[in-house]
């Protein structure tokens, strides 16, 4: 056995966050999470990613459900592991940009309800999104995982990847994530990226791929082999499809080599099984049919967007238009300069690709977003935009060259006033409004009137012979 770079290798697990984010629609209950966290907090996991992403607006709007107390929660379950959570830089866990005192707000509340670590990344790989994100994370004492959102095109190559590391590395980061969310990183090109990166900046590298290709098991094993710190996994029973590869079977192909990490595959068992089990409470949610689909490879598209087009033409009658659709995203995310395709960009794309399709005419009709993307409120894209459809789409409106989040005016100041107005009782409540005002008002009024969990108690009723379950929330 040749052995490159032998090292302990740490597992994430993910299963509590962006797992069933994947898999389950975001749906996991405080009350079923709080089964799992003191079992995950026997096992010795590296960290646990259990906050951010969707989970922060999903939370809310369908559980009826308090964030920032099922982060106390989580906290108090997991005294001995490392929480992490996701944040979109600029963008916190929002859709679009908020002003630096917002943002110092949310990461100040996070930090102090219990996250060790805040992996922040952009869409755009735009390192101006980034800094204040990183530099707040810094002052607050919490650790800085810069993330890099992956994904190929003319420009996007290894030096590009390490160039934008040795950035962030300048920047403050204390890791690095190479974040593949459709699943388009392959075994040698990881081993290729993560040597470079690891050459090139000294940091730990933490490896986060989505299953959505069927890639994303080979591509840990090359990029430990390269060497990549920690993997990003779940347990097996929300593992694979379009969530990440599973926790038990990365340790057992690491056990007995130079990068065992170490773990009880007995202890990872008794999370699985319960993980199992809580599973079945979503069937209605379930993304269950969802299989390997490599066609991911062709048209870089996370398995939600294709979902996502499926679901919409079918709405208009329009099925027999899905392969011009996704035909179309490569040739809109050209135009657009590449973009990633992640939260929030691959909606935009997405978008803008089925309104062609659907209206017959590239750019006839223009989302708002795009507008927005094309005057540059999301940041610089990665190369050129095609400036004959700016043009079309923006006509000769000003373009922003300095960092968006310059233009806000907005402060964590009125976010206090305008939440206060509408129910808001604290900084917490402040921060739900901020990103969410219309969810967070209808979670205020519901709270004022002591309205219980609906959505779970519909969902317990959907459960076959568990008649014992009960909810309690989370104080």
């Amino acid at each position: 056995m040749i052995v490159q770079n032998p090292h302990k290798v740490g597992i994430c697990d993910t299963t509590l966050r962006d797992a069933h984010q994947s898999l389950l629609a975001t749906r996991m209950t405080t009350a079923d999470i709080l089964e799992l966290a003191p079992l995950m907090d026997k096992v010795g996991y590296a960290s646990a990613e259990v906050w951010g992403g969707a989970t922060y607006d999903s939370c809310m709007r369908f559980l009826n459900e308090n964030p920032w107390e099922r982060l106390r929660a989580i906290r108090k379950a997991m005294p001995n592991t490392r929480l992490q959570m996701l944040l979109r830089g600029q963008n916190m866990v929002g859709y679009r940009h908020y002003s630096d005192s917002e943002l110092d707000a949310f990461i100040k509340h996070a930090v102090f309800n219990g996250i060790d670590m805040i992996r922040i990344f952009d869409a755009l790989n735009d390192v101006r999104n980034l800094e204040r994100a990183m530099s707040s994370t810094k002052k607050e004492g919490a650790l800085v995982q810069a993330g890099m959102s992956y994904t190929i095109s003319p420009i996007h190559n290894v030096q590009y990847y390490v160039d934008l590391a040795v950035r962030l590395r300048d920047m403050g980061a204390d890791s690095i994530c190479i974040k593949d969310m459709a699943g388009l990183l392959l075994p040698y090109p990881a081993y290729e990226l993560v040597s470079a990166i690891k050459e090139q900046t000294g940091l730990p590298v933490q490896m986060h791929c989505h299953y959505t290709s069927g890639q994303a098991s080979m591509t840990y094993v090359k990029s430990v082999e390269a060497g990549a710190d920690v993997l990003d996994c779940a347990v097996s029973a929300v593992a694979l499809s379009t969530s990440q590869p599973s926790v038990g079977a990365m340790v057992a192909a690491l056990e007995g080599t130079p990068y065992d990490t170490g773990l009880d595959m007995d202890k990872i068992g008794e999370v699985n099984r319960a993980a199992k089990e809580i599973r079945k409470h979503y069937a209605k949610f379930d993304n269950a049919d969802a299989r390997v689909d490599t066609n991911v490879l062709r048209y870089q598209m996370p398995g939600g967007m294709i979902s996502n087009f499926i679901s919409q033409l079918k709405e208009s009658n329009s099925l027999d238009k899905l392969e011009a659709a996704l035909e179309e995203v490569p040739r809109v995310r050209e135009d657009m300069g590449y973009p990633p395709l992640v939260t929030p960009t691959s909606q935009i794309v997405g978008s803008q690709a089925l309104m062609n399709v659907l209206t017959g005419e590239r750019y006839k009709i223009a989302t708002n977003e795009v507008k927005n993307y094309f005057r540059g409120e999301y940041g610089a894209p990665p190369a050129p935009v095609n400036e004959e459809i700016r043009r079309k789409v923006i006509g000769d409106a000003e373009v922003i060259t300095c960092r968006p989040a310059d233009h806000i005016t907005s402060t964590f100041d009125d976010a206090r006033r305008e939440s206060a107005a509408n129910g808001g009782k604290s900084d917490e409540d402040a921060l739900l409004y901020v990103m969410f005002p219309q969810v967070a008002k209808t979670f205020f009024e519901n709270r004022s009137a002591g309205e219980d969990n609906v959505e779970y108690e519909m969902l317990k009723t959907e459960k076959a012979g568990n008649a014992d379950v009960s909810y309690v929330p989370v104080s």
